[in-house]
C-alpha cells in the first residue's frame, strides 16, 4: 500500500527512502522531515492500530541517529522496540508501513529477517545495551570501526538486566554509546538552552582533550590527591548535569538535553561520534511521549497501545462486545476475593492496565504493587510477601513470566511457598506476535514439583480458579487465561472454589473423547457438534487442570472410547504430555486406546489476527474433527469442513 497522496504533504519525506537519502539533506531541513515523519506515523498507526505514543516521541532522535550515524554499519539497537514505527519509515519500509501487525506485514517490533538496519530483534525490555556490547566486542575482535547505539528507554532502566549490562559495559575495553530516552521526566531535571550548553561543552573534543590531560596530570599526584581530584571533577560535573550513578559505573555522562530540538541533539551526537574517545557513553534525552498529537499528549498514558483511530478526533475504534474481557474478569474477581480477605495483595511488573491490576489499585492503592519491569524482583518480593503469611498474586504475562524462572524455580516453587500467579495473555496473542505469545508457560512451570496448574475454558471458569488460588496456603499456584473477550456468561459476584485437580465433563459419547485445557473447549464443543453429526457420538470434558491431573476422568476417558484427543493452547510438553505419561504408566496405552495431543505447532507463529493464528496452528474445531475422522482410519479428506 503506497504512503503517498495524490496532494503529499510529505514532500521531503518522499526524498527520503533509506537513510543515505536522509543524510543528502541540509540540517535546516531536518526540522521538516520530522514533522513530515510525526506526520506519517500518525497516519499509519491511525489504520492498523499498534504503538504509537512511544514512536512519537522519538521521531528527532529517530532523525537524528540517522543523520549522524552511517546506519546500517553503525548498529543502532533499540530497547523494547515499541519506538520502532518511525525508524522503519525512514529505512526502506514506508511503503509497507500501513501492514503493521497484519499476517504477512510488518512486525511491530524490530525483526533482523526484516531489514538490515534492525540488528537486534526486540519485544521484551531492557535487553539493547546487553546486545549492544556483544557487537561492540565483535567489532574490536574484527577490527572494524563502525559505531554502537542503544537507545533505552527509562522504563527499561528499572530491569536488572540493564544494571548487568552496564557494569560489563563500564568496566570492559569495547566502547558502546547509550541513548537514555527518558520520557517520564522521572531522572531528569529542567531541560534548556544552559542544559543544552553544557551538553554541547563536555561532549566536545576541547573538553575532553582537557579532560585527558587533567586526568594524565593526577596521575603523577600522590594517591590521595589523585582519587580526591578524579572525585571532585565527576562530583562537580554531575551536580550540574546529573549523571553521577553514570560516571560511577564507568560511563561518560551527557546530558540532560531535550530530545525534540534538533539545534541540540544533532552536535552532541556528532561529538561523540568524532570524539576517538574508548569510553562509553550514556546521552541523557529528555522526550515526551506522544509529542506533537494533542490526543496523545492529553492521554493518561499517552495513547502507549491503540486500535484503529481517527486521526482528527483520536477516537479509537474498537469492537463492541457484550463479553467483558479475561483480564477484567480476573481484576474484578481478585477485588472480590480482596474484599473479604484482607491478606490477598497484588504484584505487577510494569504492566497496571494489562493485567488490570489499575482496577485493583484504584479499589486497594495500599495493596497493589508496580515494581516496574523487573520480573524477577517480582517473583522473589511475592515470595517474601508469603513467608510472612500474606496471598500475593503475581500477575504477569505468560511469555514475560520466562524472564523471571529461576526465582519461580528456587525462590518460591523450592521453598513451596504459596505465591498464586496469574498468567495474562497465555495462548496466542494476535498482532503481537511471537515475542509477546504465552506458548510455553504450561511447559515451563508444570515440570516443576507439587505446583498447581489451571488453565479457565471461560471467563465464570476465571472467576472459580481465582476464588481457588486464593484458598490455596500451602504450595504454589497458577492460572493461565487469554488476551481477549470472554464467551458472554452470566457471572456472579464472587467465584467458587474448585475441587483441586479435578475435571468436569459437559457433553456425554461413547466413540470419540476430546479433553480440553482452556479455552479450546468451545471449539472442543463445535467439533463435538459436528463428528455427532457424522454419527460419531463424542464426550467433551473441561481438564480444568494440568497438574495435579484428573487421573480418573483421564482413566475413563482413556477405557470407555477408542480416540482420545487432547487439545491446549500451548506447546509440546505441556498438558498433553501429562496425560501421556499418566496413561503410558498406567498401562493403558496397551489396549488399542488411538490418543492424539493437539498443541501448538513446533515454530513461531507470525503475527495476525488470533482465529487466523490458531487456524494456522491447526487447532480449530475443524482441525479436531479431522484428526478424529484420521485416528478412526476415515482418511476420506485431510481437513474437515465447517461451516
Amino acid at each position: 500500500m503506497k504512503s503517498k497522496t495524490p496532494s503529499s504533504r510529505t514532500p521531503l519525506l518522499d526524498r527520503v527512502r533509506t537513510p543515505v537519502d536522509l543524510r543528502r539533506l541540509k540540517p535546516r531541513q531536518l526540522r521538516q522531515l520530522a514533522d513530515e515523519l510525526r506526520t506519517e506515523t500518525i497516519s499509519a498507526v491511525s489504520v492498523t492500530g499498534g504503538h504509537l505514543g512511544a514512536g512519537l516521541g522519538v521521531v528527532e532522535l529517530t532523525v537524528a541517529l540517522h543523520y549522524v550515524f552511517d546506519t546500517p554499519a553503525d548498529r543502532l539497537i533499540w530497547d523494547v522496540g515499541h519506538q520502532c514505527y518511525p525508524h522503519k519509515i525512514l529505512t526502506g519500509r514506508r511503503d509497507r508501513i500501513r501492514t503493521l501487525r497484519t499476517g504477512g506485514g510488518l512486525s511491530g517490533f524490530t525483526r533482523r529477517t526484516e531489514s538490515v538496519y534492525d540488528p537486534f530483534g526486540a519485544a521484551h525490555s531492557s535487553t539493547a545495551m546487553s546486545a549492544g556490547l556483544g557487537m561492540a566486542v565483535a567489532r574490536d575482535r574484527l577490527g572494524r570501526r563502525n559505531h554502537v547505539v542503544a537507545v533505552v528507554g527509562d522504563g527499561a532502566m528499572s530491569a536488572g538486566m540493564a544494571y548487568e549490562a552496564m557494569n560489563n559495559i563500564g568496566s570492559g575495553d569495547s566502547r558502546v554509546i547509550v541513548v537514555l530516552n527518558d520520557n517520564n521526566m522521572s531522572i531528569a531535571p529542567p531541560v534548556g538552552a544552559l542544559s543544552a550548553y553544557l551538553s554541547r561543552l563536555i561532549s566536545s573534543k576541547p573538553f575532553l582533550t582537557l579532560r585527558h590531560f587533567a586526568e594524565d596530570l593526577a596521575g603523577h599526584m600522590p594517591r590521595p590527591l589523585r582519587t580526591a581530584a578524579r572525585r571532585a571533577e565527576e562530583y562537580a560535573r554531575g551536580m550540574v548535569t546529573g549523571g553521577t550513578l553514570f560516571e560511577e559505573m564507568g560511563f561518560y555522562y551527557i546530558g540532560p538535553i531535550d530530545g525534540h530540538n534538533l539545534d541540540h541533539l544533532l552536535p552532541v551526537l556528532q561529538n561523540v561520534r568524532d570524539a576517538g574517545d574508548d569510553k562509553p557513553v550514556l546521552i541523557h534525552v529528555v522526550t515526551k511521549k506522544g509529542k506533537g498529537y494533542g490526543p496523545a499528549e492529553a492521554s493518561a498514558d499517552k495513547l502507549h497501545a491503540v486500535a484503529k483511530f481517527d486521526v482528527v478526533t483520536g477516537a479509537q475504534s474498537k469492537p463492541k462486545s457484550n463479553a467483558p474481557t479475561y483480564t477484567r474478569v480476573f481484576a474484578n474477581a481478585l477485588i472480590a476475593e480482596a474484599e473479604r480477605d484482607p491478606g490477598v495483595l497484588a504484584i505487577t511488573a510494569a504492566m497496571p492496565s494489562g493485567t488490570g491490576l489499575d482496577l485493583f489499585g484504584q479499589r486497594f492503592p495500599d495493596r497493589c504493587f508496580d515494581v516496574g519491569i523487573a520480573e524477577q524482583h517480582a517473583v522473589t518480593f511475592a515470595a517474601g510477601l508469603a513467608t510472612e503469611g500474606f496471598k500475593p498474586f503475581c500477575a504477569i504475562y505468560s511469555t514475560f513470566l520466562q524472564r523471571a524462572y529461576d526465582q519461580v524455580v528456587h525462590d518460591v516453587v523450592l521453598q513451596r511457598l504459596p505465591v498464586r500467579f496469574a498468567l495474562d495473555r497465555a495462548g496466542l496473542v494476535g498482532a503481537d506476535g511471537a515475542t509477546h505469545a504465552g506458548a510455553f508457560d504450561v511447559a515451563y512451570l508444570g515440570c516443576l514439583p507439587d505446583i498447581v496448574l489451571m488453565a479457565a475454558a471461560d471467563e465464570l471458569e476465571l472467576m472459580h480458579m481465582v476464588a481457588t488460588s486464593a484458598a490455596i496456603d500451602d504450595r504454589v499456584s497458577a492460572l493461565r487465561y487469554p488476551r481477549g473477550e470472554g464467551v458472554g456468561l452470566e457471572l456472579p459476584e464472587r467465584g467458587e472454589v474448585l475441587p483441586i485437580g479435578k475435571g468436569r465433563i459437559l457433553q456425554e459419547g461413547t466413540k470419540v473423547a476430546i479433553l480440553s485445557y482452556g479455552t479450546r473447549l468451545a471449539e472442543a464443543r463445535k467439533a463435538a457438534a459436528e463428528l455427532g453429526a457424522r454419527g460419531l457420538s463424542t464426550t467433551v470434558a473441561d481438564a480444568r487442570f494440568a497438574k495435579p491431573l484428573d487421573e480418573d476422568l483421564v482413566r475413563r476417558l482413556a477405557l470407555e472410547h477408542e480416540v482420545l484427543i487432547t487439545i491446549e493452547e500451548g506447546s509440546v510438553g505441556g498438558f498433553g504430555s501429562f496425560v501421556l505419561q499418566h496413561l503410558a504408566m498406567a498401562g493403558l496405552l496397551d489396549g488399542g486406546l488411538k490418543i492424539r495431543p493437539m498443541v501448538l505447532p513446533d515454530r513461531f507463529l507470525d503475527h495476525d489476527s488470533p482465529a487466523r493464528q490458531y487456524e494456522e496452528a491447526g487447532l480449530a474445531a475443524r482441525h479436531i474433527v479431522a484428526t478424529a475422522l484420521q485416528a478412526l482410519g476415515n482418511h476420506s479428506g485431510r481437513i474437515a469442513t465447517l461451516g
